[in-house]
């Protein structure tokens, strides 16, 4: 979970709390409770800093709202600053997978 926070239409500050999905150096897909207009700054809090970007998209599933954020030229994201626990790293699955068939092999 990470903090949101964006100004609405009329310029009001508003925070959240929204489930981080996915991420990447450019980007992340947040799950949120409700839709974002596209364009809109969004900021991520966590707790060593924040990441600053725009809503690409905004989509909504049968859980709620996915949205895309692409990050502002020069903030990009490092797993040495923050590495969410629930975050699946798939070079680690590839290495398991590999181990698994040498015992088999075995």
């Amino acid at each position: 979970m990470v903090d949101v926070q964006w100004k609405d239409k009329s310029g009001r500050m508003r925070k959240g709390v929204a489930n981080l999905e996915d991420i990447s150096l450019s980007g992340a897909c947040l799950q949120f409770d409700q839709a974002i207009p596209l364009q809109t700054d969004l900021r991520i809090n966590y707790p060593k800093g924040e990441l600053l970007g725009k809503v690409r998209y905004c989509v909504y599933r049968e859980i709620g709202y996915f949205l895309g954020i692409e990050f502002d030229p020069g903030c990009r994201w490092s797993a040495r600053h923050f590495k969410p626990q629930h975050l699946l790293d798939p070079r680690r699955l590839v290495i398991r997978s590999i181990q698994r068939a040498s015992k088999r092999a075995n």
